[in-house]
């Protein structure tokens, strides 16, 4: 008998069918009062595209390159360049970019240095190298995707807990795939015992090495709060700056489709970086202080593990330190891109429109400039940057997750469909009138907890492109409700979803940092299950009453 999977041929095609019925059924359907027949038709591809990204018949790459095609075909757009012309969006490049940037921090194992620095240099208690798996994890996820840095630090956690819970204890948990020590073992084996006896109360017993350290389920709690901590601080982190994680690409995107509103790097800075200074320090607290304590006291063979490990890496060649000094270079020039308010006044003005853009005359002698500290002209810049410096050659640059990027088109695509046709706001109107003139807690309370329920059972990037459009067309239905414009009300409302979009910690398929702990074989699905509801109840909370905080003091000032 043949098992029903979406992605399975049988599966595939079973769903494609009704997805195609569905969508039919839509544009069939007589059209709503005050939705136009083209709306209708965008409200028909976004059920298309919807359905096929939340049960994954097809990559969400391939179902991101069918939008165009059912945009044109329902007559959304008269022409099929109007709806390519999201793949064009200059905000695809600064992704493009950095992800060649971080291809160079990769290939020069910079990143795995910074890893394996924090870890020998904090890791002198079993919470504190958990913290220190952590802040390396979710710096490196502000820069590196964070699918990638929980991929490099995974391995890294594994070799390094190995000295913590001892050699033979890792190997029996995961079929001896770690059992070298090496951090560059991935592990293949699933659940089971750590072949050590432990007392009732967790206590040591005997000279086993894991001894009284393991859970029920054969893992230790520094193994699970460890990986956990891995892949919740990839998902946090992304949240630090726009190019970390695929939801922050998903909002600047449609905020430009959509508003015309730009979301400068240093901006987002702004907005980024409190939500990870508040929240994984609560994330960190809650899983080695309640829900997963370590039971171990000395890890100073862990701490000796990441030093041998980061000196087996030896100093840095000189195209390694070309790269850092070229990253370096390039993130600086980011934020001082968005120092205009601040710089600008004492520059000449024709200095001042080339370097950071305007409408008065440049340099150049031509009226208007976009600004050679427009940060995406900054990434385009560092891509040459590091072949001059013969670091990198192309088929390492072009060697990054093309995918996503014809996700963001794709995304994009379907946001000005929506957007074209008036569907966002009658669809943000029907879906959320009844709170309209509510408290804006609770506005913002229901976002945050839709976004992260959602994101539980799809992936966070298919959750923002589907949601982010929506929210913006909130903006006029809770203009008055937040005191605010409807521009600005709009700009609000996505961002707070495309922030709650990285909080979702229960399942495995919500993110990709989770799934790839998971698939580690040493977590079982009810282990992330138990940390991950308390995790999304909790930051649901958390996040509801911080947004709160920055709308009222922050984001006026950044955003407005």
């Amino acid at each position: 008998m043949v098992s029903f999977r979406a992605s399975s041929p049988r599966g595939r095609i079973v769903v494609f069918a009704l997805t195609v019925l569905g969508t039919a059924l839509i544009a069939a359907a007589p059209t709503p009062e005050g939705l136009s027949i083209r709306g209708q038709y965008a409200i028909a591809t976004t059920f298309f595209a919807a359905s096929l990204w939340v049960t994954g018949a097809f990559p969400l790459a391939v179902t991101a390159l069918s939008i165009p095609f059912v945009l044109t075909t329902f007559g959304v757009y008269a022409e099929l360049d109007a709806a390519l012309v999201g793949f064009a969006d200059h905000l695809i490049f600064l992704f493009v970019a950095g992800f060649m940037l971080a291809n160079a921090l990769q290939k020069y194992d910079i990143d795995r240095r910074i890893a394996l620095y924090l870890m020998a240099r904090m890791g002198s208690s079993p919470r504190r190298l958990v913290l220190a798996v952590m802040l390396a994890t979710a710096f490196l996820s502000m820069w590196v995707s964070n699918t990638a840095t929980a991929a490099m630090m995974t391995p890294i956690a594994l070799g390094v807990l190995a000295q913590v819970v001892g050699e033979q204890g890792v190997a029996a948990a995961s079929g001896g795939a770690a059992g070298s020590g090496s951090p560059d073992a991935a592990p293949d084996g699933g659940a089971g015992s750590t072949g050590e006896s432990t007392t009732t109360d967790g206590a040591p017993t005997g000279d086993g090495a894991t001894a009284g350290i393991a859970t029920d389920d054969g893992f230790t709690n520094i193994q699970v709060s460890m990986l956990l901590g891995t892949a919740y601080a990839a998902s946090v982190g992304g949240v630090g700056t726009l190019i970390g994680t695929p939801p922050n690409a998903v909002l600047a995107s449609q905020l430009n489709e959509i508003l015309g509103y730009e979301i400068g790097f240093a901006q987002w800075l702004a907005i980024g970086i409190p939500v990870v200074v508040v929240t994984l320090p609560l994330v960190w607290a809650l899983l080695v202080y309640v829900l997963y304590p370590p039971r171990v006291e000395n890890v100073s063979d862990a701490r000796q593990q990441a030093a041998r490990y980061l000196e087996e890496e030896g100093a840095l060649d000189p195209r390694g330190r070309r790269v850092a000094y070229i990253f370096a270079a390039t993130a600086g020039l980011w934020v001082l891109g968005g120092l205009d308010t601040f710089l600008g006044g004492y520059l000449p003005d024709a200095v001042r429109v080339t370097v950071f853009g305007g409408e008065g005359l440049s340099l150049f002698g031509v009226e208007g400039h976009q600004g050679v500290l427009y940060y995406v002209m900054v990434g385009l810049a560092a891509v040459p940057a590091l072949v001059l410096a013969d670091t990198m050659e192309w088929d390492e640059l072009v060697d990054i997750d093309w995918g996503v990027i014809l996700l963001f088109g794709g995304g994009i695509a379907l946001a000005g469909g929506l957007a074209d046709t008036g569907a966002t706001e009658w669809i943000a109107d029907s879906v959320f009138g009844s709170l309209t003139g509510a408290p804006i807690v609770l506005v913002v309370g229901a976002v945050v907890l839709l976004v992260i329920f959602l994101t539980e059972v799809t992936s966070n990037t298919a959750t923002s492109t589907v949601i982010v459009p929506i929210l913006i067309g909130l903006g006029s239905a809770f203009a008055a409700t937040l005191g605010l414009a409807e521009v600005e009300a709009a700009i609000f409302l996505a961002t707070s979803g495309a922030i709650a979009a990285s909080f979702a910690f229960a399942l495995p398929v919500a993110t990709p940092p989770n799934a790839i702990v998971f698939g580690s074989g040493y977590l079982e699905q009810r282990q992330m299950m138990r940390a991950g509801v308390v995790l999304n109840v909790l930051m649901t909370l958390v996040l509801t009453g911080l947004i709160w905080l920055l709308y009222q003091f922050v984001w006026p000032s950044v955003l407005f």
